[in-house]
């Protein structure tokens, strides 16, 4: 069993982001869309940074119990890893591989050209629908995206690596993604988190320490998206 742990690591060549000013629209799709620049041959359509919020709260109007969309930002962990895994060609090249709690999915996108397969997952249904129009948008033929919570992973689905980006942020949480971690590297997964140095987040990362291979700690510059 290997287990790789990235912790708020990130190198200076992961790409400033660039935008046009253009808008893109998902039928049904809540939130406006810019094309944000990743590095020279990575583009993703993101949820607009400055409406995110307005829209949410005018959809909190009609449904007051919607979550907020943590997921439609791409947080310095994801750039972390990213960059983590493209200095690590080995751990996706020629092989199958699924994040899990994607979000927007940038280390996923950031090597699909390196896998032989990619599975993209959220538990958001609108996370999915942008990740399919990534997808579709990058003209990707090995990657699909599906609609999974990790509290109800489906048990046959296996990959050769697995990719987590800053989900250890609910401690209620812990307990079910921990157990989950160690059934898919007693199954003979790879590993490969990224989480940033949180306080609350520090028993989390202590309870795999036993599993971890390689460990990896950077600084981060401030990213807004």
């Amino acid at each position: 069993m290997q287990a790789g742990l990235c912790r708020k690591s990130v190198c200076n060549h992961a790409g400033q982001l660039k935008s046009n000013n253009s808008k893109h629209i998902i039928q049904n799709f809540p939130y406006p869309l810019l094309l944000q620049t990743y590095s020279p041959g990575l583009h993703l359509y993101i949820p607009d940074p400055q409406q995110v919020k307005s829209v949410y709260e005018n959809l909190l109007v009609t449904n007051q119990g919607l979550p907020f969309p943590f997921w439609a930002k791409v947080w310095p962990a994801a750039h972390a890893l990213a960059a983590f895994l493209l200095s690590h060609p080995e751990l996706t090249h020629g092989k199958r591989i699924l994040e899990t709690g994607a979000g927007i999915g940038l280390p996923s996108f950031s090597i699909a050209s390196n896998t032989s397969e990619l599975i993209i997952s959220d538990h958001d249904p609108d996370a999915v629908a942008l990740l399919d129009k990534n997808i579709a948008l990058l003209g990707l033929k090995n990657t699909r995206a599906l609609l999974i919570d990790w509290n109800h992973f489906p048990p046959d689905l296996h990959a050769d690596t697995i990719l987590l980006s800053d989900v250890n942020y609910a401690p209620e949480q812990f307990e079910p993604l921990l157990k989950l971690i160690r059934q898919w590297m007693e199954s003979g997964s790879t590993v490969v988190l990224s989480t940033p140095q949180r306080i609350m987040g520090v028993p989390f990362v202590e309870a795999l320490t036993t599993y971890i291979t390689h460990q990896t700690k950077a600084a981060l510059k401030n990213r807004e998206a």
